[in-house]
């Protein structure tokens, strides 16, 4: 809790040519600060307004700090670094979200939540105003990346790009976000799930974007995308792990019924399964190399937090062991290889029975690019965790 002198609470607004609507941001969120009688204070982040927005947010009440760096995490950022309360709620100043409910995000910060979300959508008690959210938003959009989310990172929310919600500065100084366009938000939601932050949720309503003179800043199919792909980047697991693990086994029972030459109806598994198999294995063992990667160089930079299973895998796996299965394998390549050589030695360097020798030469060479992959793979993430001191 604050004590004198001190402020508790920050209301911290990016804006960018919000002329129509920032000043009754300011006076609803300073309403708001005076009816709970908490010591706030409300930072306007002007991101480069060409419309006098940041002269009327300063008549309003609001301390205006100028971010010339452009993007709306850009922007949060400054504002939040300019800030000085213990508490941060953040919001758009587009007049869609009513700053009068900002005792709710206090209430539940002061309870002990590290991040405190605002739901908008029907499933976490929100409610949207007809016209306040375009109709795809609402019912796919929003509804599949909360999904994503909650699946991923098992992130405790019902709306991930609500724009409204409340931190602690400790959670925000700890989750060391990067993102300086429109993924700040997920990012923040993201990292604060994989770290096991406290987070609650509180329902809110969404009203019409107050303005008409410009278009809103979202986008939905370059934002969809990029939060899209910002979700990939985030979960070496989805991106490359699962992918791979998947492309594995299938190329594992594709080898199943082609090396025996099953037979189902008239339908022969034979040496070109073996190849379509072979290319299913090498690919999917890449993705899943490169999902340690991922891994490892995310954890080693501070982009994701420490995985202690990962920990665990990397105790067991280490550079010498990586090396010693990469040599058996190759050696178990080379072996296959050669013994194709040897058939073709006893034949004279003639014609091979191409069925059977395929059902060596594919093995082989698959399992001595699996080796040489492992070998280089090994040396590469003992690089990758070197530390900076």
């Amino acid at each position: 809790m604050a004590t004198a002198g001190d402020v508790e609470l920050s209301v911290v607004l990016p804006c960018l040519d919000e002329a129509e609507t920032v000043a009754r941001c300011v006076e609803t969120a300073k309403r708001a600060l005076e009816r709970t009688g908490v010591s706030g204070e409300v930072v306007v982040a002007d991101n480069g307004s060409r419309d006098g927005s940041a002269e009327l947010a300063a008549r309003a009440g609001a301390r205006v700090v100028c971010v010339p760096e452009r993007g709306y995490g850009s922007a949060l950022m400054g504002g939040i670094a300019a800030s000085r309360g213990h508490f941060v709620v953040m919001g758009d100043t587009d007049a869609s979200y009513d700053f009068g409910e900002i005792p709710k995000f206090l209430d539940a910060l002061r309870a002990g939540n590290e991040l405190v979300m605002g739901c908008r959508l029907p499933a976490g008690g929100g409610r949207v105003v007809p016209g306040a959210m375009p109709l795809m938003h609402r019912l796919f959009g929003n509804p599949v990346f909360t999904w994503l989310g909650r699946l991923m990172f098992k992130a405790p929310v019902h709306d991930v790009y609500c724009g409204l919600r409340g931190f602690t500065r400790g959670l925000y100084e700890r989750l060391g976000l990067r993102c300086t366009g429109m993924e700040f938000a997920t990012e923040m939601v993201i990292k604060a799930s994989l770290q096991g932050a406290r987070v609650a949720e509180v329902p809110i309503t969404l009203y019409p974007d107050g303005r008409s003179a410009h278009r809103p800043h979202l986008k939905t199919f370059r934002d969809g995308w990029r939060t899209l792909s910002f979700f990939l980047m985030c979960s070496p697991r989805w991106l490359y792990l699962i992918p791979g693990v998947g492309l594995v086994l299938g190329g594992l029972a594709g080898y199943a019924v082609a090396l025996p030459a099953v037979h189902l109806g008239n339908a022969v598994f034979d040496a070109h399964t073996l190849l379509f198999a072979s290319l299913a294995i090498l690919t999917g063992y890449q993705a899943m190399m490169f999902a340690v990667f991922a891994k490892t160089f995310a954890t080693s930079e501070g982009i994701l937090p420490p995985d202690q299973s990962f920990q665990r895998a990397f105790r067991l796996l280490n550079l010498e062991r990586g090396l010693l299965a990469g040599c058996a394998a190759l050696a178990a390549g080379i072996a296959l290889l050669g013994a194709t050589v040897f058939r073709w030695w006893e034949a004279g360097f003639g014609r091979l029975d191409y069925a059977s020798t395929m059902r060596i030469v594919v093995p082989g060479v698959t399992l001595a690019a699996i080796g040489i992959q492992t070998l280089w793979s090994s040396f590469f993430v003992a690089i990758l965790r070197m530390r900076r001191r």
